[in-house]
């Protein structure tokens, strides 16, 4: 049934018209339409006959724009929240969302400063010959974002692509569209912005476009249709940077704090309903406390409350994508008829959206979907090891590699262990970590992602290429010096 449907700021445009379904109640309150191929392909033309004036007006001056645009998303900071608490069906990571946004403009705005200095040389084997770098902006940079943290990854990329020079075009999540408008006003505020920044609703379509018509590719999103664009970037020949799914391990050994532990699995398995790539969705404890670690674990997320009904009250929000709670049930239900079992929680609970209380297995192995594919939902299953040996082959039997956290006595203990874990980031002594802390390159490892990293200088230097101007000081080459009778006889 649909109700109370309203329309999204994309209704200018005249192609496919997307229902969109509010997380916690489940029905239809919204509506947007994209734009038509044509129409599509005339916004892309804009940006890149704007993009020349905005490269050219210098850093200093894209610093100060993007300043006034901070001061502008703090005007339109209520509608923003809003919004993204009507698309993920909860109110505090919103709110964080947004506060973090204010933290990239402010971050990169410094660091862009510093990173793309010129620097010169001279040939070490033909000393004469002397060159200067320049860092050339791509024109044009798509980026396509998913549904579980709308707000930050649809920005995380196009802040630092603004600041290099470059003109950004992003597609939000059909999934979670509604606060685009409210972000398209504060865009607006800044002309100067609003000339190379766009935020263009849609659905696959729009997508396969943005990627043929760009210079840049930046995905967020599933491995499946992260191959998709990938293969779509490499037809049209443009670098494509991908951040796809993860199956990140938690190893605690003999000697952590269990209490620490259990604190940490707890939160980073369930915040934001497990639906971050970045989750907590294995759990390896050693033999010696598993059980321990099993009974405190459940004793705390027995605790845990559904933020249901009230938006402002309890831990978990709801299912964001509603399909996402049934690929989470499958997964239950086939670890049970392989001999789990559901210590607590494990019944998705129907209140129009879909929720599911922190669900606590034991008894799992890795012929069990649950402990192979990604989940995205607040399931831990927790399964005992013998040997360090035997646990970091455990956490890296698996075909992802995003990231992982290791608790241990020590730091050294666990910095030792996480040295050997197949995964761009470890957190020691705690998890999920990198959600946090982006000042450090991390790479993607096996099918959790490709190309340069989003964190730490490459975050802001993957938007340009690298150009080398060399000069020579001295006497050209000749084509006499090439004469085969000059040439000396081998010895």
């Amino acid at each position: 049934m649909t109700t109370n449907k309203q329309a999204v700021h994309g209704s200018r445009y005249s192609g496919e018209r997307f229902d969109v379904v509010n997380p916690r109640t489940g029905t239809v309150d919204y509506q947007f339409t994209a734009p038509t191929d044509a129409e599509l392909r005339a916004r892309l033309a804009a940006l890149r006959a704007a993009q020349p004036a905005w490269r050219e007006a210098g850093l200093e001056a894209r610093i100060a724009a993007l300043a006034r645009w901070r001061a502008a998303l703090l005007q339109h900071r209520d509608a923003i929240v809003n919004a993204l608490a009507a698309d993920t069906g909860r109110y505090s990571i919103p709110v964080s969302e947004f506060d973090a946004v204010l933290g990239y403009i402010a971050r990169w705005s410094s660091d862009a400063v510093t990173l793309t200095r010129e620097s010169a040389g001279e040939s070490r084997s033909m000393p004469s010959l002397r060159w200067r770098s320049q860092h050339v902006p791509y024109q044009l940079v798509a980026a396509i974002s998913p549904w579980n943290f709308p707000f930050t990854l649809t920005l995380i990329d196009a802040i630092p692509a603004l600041l290099a020079g470059c003109a950004v075009c992003v597609k939000p999540s059909e999934v979670t569209p509604r606060f685009a408008g409210p972000l398209l006003d504060s865009i607006a505020a800044v002309p100067e912005l609003a000339a190379v920044f766009a935020v263009v609703p849609g659905g696959r379509a729009t997508g396969e476009t943005l990627v043929a018509q760009s210079d840049v590719i930046c995905f967020t999103g599933s491995v499946k249709t992260g191959r998709l664009v990938g293969v779509n970037a490499a037809q049209h020949f443009i670098p494509a940077f991908l951040e796809l799914g993860g199956k990140d391990p938690l190893i605690v050994t003999a000697n952590a704090d269990i209490e620490r532990a259990t604190d940490i699995a707890l939160r980073a398995s369930v915040l934001a309903t497990g639906q971050a790539c970045q989750s907590l969705e294995r759990v390896y404890v050693d033999r010696r406390v598993y059980q321990s670690f099993v009974d405190k674990l459940v004793a705390k997320a027995k605790r845990v409350e559904l933020n249901w009904p009230d938006l402002h009250a309890g831990h978990i929000g709801p299912f964001i994508w509603g399909r996402q709670a049934d690929v989470v049930a499958v997964q239950l239900a086939d670890a049970v008829s392989k001999g789990a079992r559901i210590l607590c929680g494990g019944k998705v609970e129907d209140h129009g959206g879909k929720w599911l209380a922190p669900t606590v297995l034991v008894d799992v192995s890795h012929d069990m979907v649950i402990m192979q594919e990604e989940t995205f939902g607040p399931v831990i299953p927790v399964m005992p090891y013998d040997s360090v040996a035997e646990a970091v082959a455990l956490a890296n039997d698996s075909v992802y590699g995003l990231s992982a956290g290791v608790v241990a006595g020590t730091v050294d203990e666990a910095e030792a262990i996480g040295r050997r874990i197949d995964a761009g980031g470890v957190s020691l002594n705690d998890g999920s970590l990198t959600a946090l802390m982006h000042e450090a390159e991390k790479n993607s490892f096996k099918l959790s992602g490709l190309g340069g990293s989003r964190m730490g200088p490459a975050g802001y230097l993957r938007f340009f290429r690298s150009k080398v101007l060399i000069q020579q000081t001295g006497a050209p080459m000749v084509i006499e010096m090439i004469d085969e009778r000059h040439a000396k006889p081998a010895v």
